[in-house]
Order: C-alpha cells, then sequence, then structure tokens
C-alpha cells in the first residue's frame, strides 16, 4: 500500500467525535496538545515496536483524512522527541487506548518553517486515533498488514462489483481485478508491455458518476501519451488496457487498490473506485 503524506504525520487524526476542553489536555515539550483516554490494557509502546490505528484528521468541519471503514495506519514507535507531532505520545500508549491531538497552524508554520496548502493561519488540526494494536517488530506487522490489505481489496472489488450489478452492467474482469466493457475491440496492433500508447478518456467517480477530467474534447484535448509497463498511469490501466487493441474503446471500472488506494483520489478521498470512458 502506498504511505501516507509527510504532513499527515504532522498532525496524526478516533472514528467519532471526542468532546474535550482545553484544561482536558496536557502538552509535551514541544508544546503540542493531547488528551489521551486510557481504556487499553497490556505494556506501553516502546521504540522499535509498530502501532495498528484507527486514525481520523479534521480541520474546520472537514475530514482530511481517515481510515474508518478501510485500511488501518501502521506506523513505527520510536523515542519520543520534541518535534510537534502526535509521535511524541507513542510511548504512553496501550493497546485499546485512544488519543485526540490538537496542532495550530502558527505553531506548524513556526516548527516546520511553512503551512500545509490546506491550512490557513488560524486552523488548528485535530486527530483523534486509536490503537488496535502494538506489533514487537515488524515482521508481525507486516504479515498483519497483508491480511487487512487482503480484505480491503475484497471490500472494493464487492463495491465494484455491485456498481456493476445494480447498473446492468456485464463487464470482463482483468486478470489484475480491473473491469472492462470492450465497446470495440479495436483492428490495430494490440495493446502490450513495452508499447507506448495514445489515449483519450473521460473519468468519472463511482458511484456518481460525476466526470472529474477528460481530454474528448474541447480545448487541450490531445491524447495522453505513455508506455504500458512503465508505470506512469494507474496499475488498473495497464492491466485494462491490454484488453484490446489500437483503434479500440472501452469503459474501466477500477477498483481502489489499482487506482489511488489510499492515498486522495481525484474526488478528495481515499479509497475511491473510478470509472474510465477510454
Amino acid at each position: 500500500m502506498k504511505t501516507i503524506p509527510t504532513y499527515l504525520l504532522i498532525s496524526l487524526a478516533l472514528l467519532g467525535t471526542v468532546a474535550c476542553t482545553n484544561s482536558d489536555f496536557k502538552k509535551t515539550k514541544s508544546g503540542l496538545m493531547y488528551n489521551i483516554f486510557p481504556t487499553g490494557s497490556g505494556p506501553r509502546a516502546k521504540k522499535g515496536d509498530f502501532l495498528k490505528m484507527e486514525l481520523k484528521q479534521k480541520i474546520r468541519d472537514s475530514i482530511l483524512y481517515t481510515t474508518y471503514g478501510g485500511f488501518p495506519f501502521y506506523i513505527p514507535v520510536d523515542s519520543p522527541r520534541p518535534i510537534y507531532s502526535p509521535t511524541e505520545i507513542f510511548t504512553m500508549l496501550r493497546k485499546g487506548d485512544s488519543a485526540v491531538t490538537i496542532l495550530s497552524a502558527d505553531s506548524i508554520q513556526r516548527k516546520q518553517g511553512g503551512l500545509p496548502p490546506f491550512m490557513k493561519k488560524k486552523d488548528k488540526i485535530v486527530l483523534t486515533f486509536k490503537v488496535l494494536e502494538i506489533f514487537p517488530g515488524q515482521e508481525q506487522m507486516l504479515a498483519d498488514r497483508k491480511l487487512e490489505a487482503d480484505k480491503e481489496k475484497g471490500r472494493e472489488t464487492q463495491a465494484v462489483e455491485k456498481y456493476l450489478a445494480d447498473n446492468n452492467i456485464h463487464a470482463t474482469r482483468t486478470p489484475e481485478g480491473a473491469y472492462v466493457v470492450v465497446t470495440d475491440p479495436g483492428n490495430g496492433p494490440q495493446v502490450d508491455t513495452g508499447k507506448q500508447v495514445l489515449v483519450h478518456y473521460t473519468g468519472k467517480l463511482m458511484p456518481s458518476g460525476k466526470v472529474f477530467e477528460s481530454n474528448m474534447t474541447g480545448p487541450g484535448n490531445e491524447p495522453l501519451k505513455f508506455v504500458i509497463g512503465q508505470h506512469m498511469v494507474i496499475p488498473g490501466w495497464e492491466d485494462g488496457l491490454k484488453q484490446f487493441r489500437q483503434g479500440g474503446k472501452a469503459t474501466l471500472y477500477v477498483p481502489a487498490f489499482l487506482a489511488y488506494d489510499q492515498r486522495p483520489g481525484p474526488g478528495h478521498t481515499p479509497y475511491e473506485n473510478l470509472i474510465f470512458d477510454v
């Protein structure tokens, strides 16, 4: 799975709203405000451990990132350092504990030398999280992460298949797990690894069908040019385009694990299943 951008680690954000007053919060040496809800048990996390957690990151009334209903967040534990980050409190946590951290924009700017593009000067980022498991080493963490990845792929595949069934769409599943409806197979060379292709397309969100990008018509409608197999586009494209020839037309239904995965996609949320007319 892809890693979460650095700015999310600056502001690590439980699966519901936690009501707290400022008097409930403590401060780390760096000035980070935090509150721990010690509902867990077992030993505290230590350097070298890995945390598995559910988290939600919020700014104003907007959710910037959440693992709710999706893939958990995994992160190593290091010795606490005053770096104005939720990682400062990791060694205070046990399995089952929940916590809230608050980071102010002015402190981030002063300590990090700038602000992420989504922040304004008076903003605060609230990150709430719950520790699901503490792993004593990387091997155990990676094994668990693979199990969670397989479950997430299953959820995304089920969502795509439900969309196809609900809309009476008869698609063919590709070897990697995308779904393709070929309306014209084309009569030129077969698309394959190592070949350069030029593609006109319209991208849509699933299930809304809202168009987020197109080079089909209008000004600047030059085809997208890339080489199959060089990872220049999302995996669902490389997988799906191999199903037809030059001149072909099709619709690709791409589950998130073959698109942008846990990174925010064109709809600005993680785990987005997408549709492409190509």
